[in-house]
């Protein structure tokens, strides 16, 4: 079903929500002086966003505004991972001695201004409308990381930031370019039925999706696209690094399997995906190598790391290539485990930038030594939750981050990317040393004079717990979210 605009409202209720909080709080910003207040209108605006998105479940899919945006179960499962990152980003900034610094309410108004960007993201239908959304994010990000008031660090985070991303902007509005000029269309199922036809140049296509392939990756930060990640998580606040490691990451992905598969791909004989277009170019080759070289470099890289917000960003690096592994396979086996690690990616990163933060206001500090005896400072419970976190990153049972490399490790082996397998098992164990280094300094390390007790903040105890409780708990009990990413695998298809 195709509706108009007018119609369209009607099923667009939790983008309409979401702006509307924006704007409320962009007027009580010019009117109220307790900007901590806007925090609390924030988080309430995201949670009635999150019912109105589980209320539209089940409803028939469907192309809104003249088939720019799809609503299917998969972009509204995206969507709940967006507001869900955003409630728990909220709710660190409540507590962050960092956004104590900046413009409250202007910095509210931005953060959900990109989460409203990811919306479109994951539910582009048209490379203009994945265009946009992606700009949208960009932009904002770009501004939220430059927030910190005279902050050196900040401000060239941004700045790298910005550069990295006009490039990578540019490269792939030049492939869309290629795309529009052989399909003679930015709609997703236009350009589908061309490729079917054996519409433009196999060379010419390849080359396209490469540079679109780039803008997408630049989100997710796989390599080469990676350089502006550990700058800008060193140099952001960190409720809003905590929020983009693992929000841009979905977006990312959502994004690139939006296109990728809906776009590019078609249905073979029982449902299983394969590329109709580019068999002969070797297409999951590249991605097979790309997946290889963001996660071996993520870990290499990781491993001397010193200021832990930087280590966790060539961390995110790493787990961008475990991801890309789903990708690979063009199987919704592979597309489930996909959904599955990001919700698992979700909260074990965000627990653990939870206690970055937690550490960084007790001490101003982010450097490894900030965590000597960390258990014994005061901070026992955020130094257990923290183990758990770095476990589950690492992948040992009985950790959610397990079950999800297991999914990971099982679809490329059911499509016989052996090598890949072994490249990801081999990773996973040079994880294991610069995740347990941490743990072995928070409580094993004996604390120096000058290391004074850290306190977590009230606000930041609920929500460390919550985490640390789902990321074991779904390591155990994991049917339900499996249940819940296998049906969110629908997409609308013309």
């Amino acid at each position: 079903m195709d509706l108009g605009n007018v119609a369209s409202l009607s099923l667009f209720y939790p983008e309409i929500v979401l702006a509307g909080t924006i704007l409320v709080l962009t007027i009580l910003d010019l009117v109220v002086a307790n900007k901590r207040a806007m925090a609390y209108l924030g988080l309430a605006g995201c949670l009635v966003a999150l019912g109105a998105t589980v209320d539209l479940y089940g409803t028939e899919p469907t192309l809104l505004f003249h088939r720019m945006v799809a609503l299917d179960n998969f972009s509204l499962f995206f969507k709940v991972v967006t507001l869900a990152a955003l409630v728990g980003a909220i709710w660190m900034s409540i507590g962050s001695g960092e956004v104590r610094q900046v413009h409250l309410g202007e910095y509210y108004i931005v953060l959900l201004t990109c989460g409203f960007g990811m919306f479109f993201m994951a539910s582009a239908n048209n490379l203009l409308m994945a265009y946009l959304g992606l700009e949208l994010v960009s932009l904002t990000s770009y501004i939220l990381t430059g927030m910190l008031p005279h902050n050196r660090r900040s401000a060239e985070a941004a700045l790298k930031y910005l550069i990295y991303g006009g490039v990578a902007s540019g490269t792939m509005i030049y492939g869309m370019s290629w795309v529009f000029g052989m399909a003679g269309s930015l709609d997703y199922a236009t350009i589908n039925a061309a490729m079917a036809e054996g519409g433009g140049n196999q060379i010419a296509l390849f080359m396209a999706f490469v540079f679109i392939l780039a803008g997408f990756g630049y989100k997710m930060a796989f390599a080469p696209f990676h350089m502006w990640s550990p700058d800008v998580y060193q140099g952001a606040p960190t409720p809003f690094t905590g929020f983009l490691s693992v929000a841009s990451n979905a977006a990312g992905v959502a994004i690139l399997i939006r296109f990728f598969y809906p776009a590019v791909s078609t249905l073979g004989q029982e449902g299983a995906w394969a590329f109709q277009a580019l068999p002969a170019l070797q297409w999951t080759d590249l991605l097979v190598a790309l997946s290889i070289i963001t996660m071996t470099w993520g870990n290499l890289s990781a491993l001397n790391q010193r200021n832990v917000k930087r280590l966790l960003a060539y961390s995110g690096i790493a787990h961008a290539g475990y991801i890309m592994m789903g990708l690979v396979v063009l199987n919704n086996d592979g597309l489930n485990a996909m959904l599955f690690y990001v919700v698992v990616y979700l909260i074990m990163n965000l627990g653990a930038f939870l206690v970055v933060m937690i550490v960084a206001n007790a001490t101003g500090r982010e450097d490894m030594d900030a965590y000597r005896g960390l258990a014994w400072r005061g901070a026992a419970f955020p130094a257990v939750c923290m183990m758990v976190f770095l476990a589950s990153l690492t992948g040992l049972p009985p950790m959610a981050g397990f079950i999800g490399k297991l999914l990971l490790v099982a679809a490329i082996i059911e499509g016989q990317f052996y090598v890949l397998a072994v490249v990801a098992m081999i990773n996973t164990v040079v994880s294991l040393y610069y995740y347990w280094r941490i743990v072995k300094t928070m409580f094993l390390d004996e604390p120096a004079p000058e290391d004074g007790p850290v306190a977590a903040t009230a606000s930041a105890m609920p929500l460390l717990g919550a985490l640390m409780v789902l990321t074991i708990v779904l390591g155990v009990y994991w049917a339900p979210l499996l249940d819940y990413t296998t049906g969110s695998l629908g997409f609308f298809m013309p």
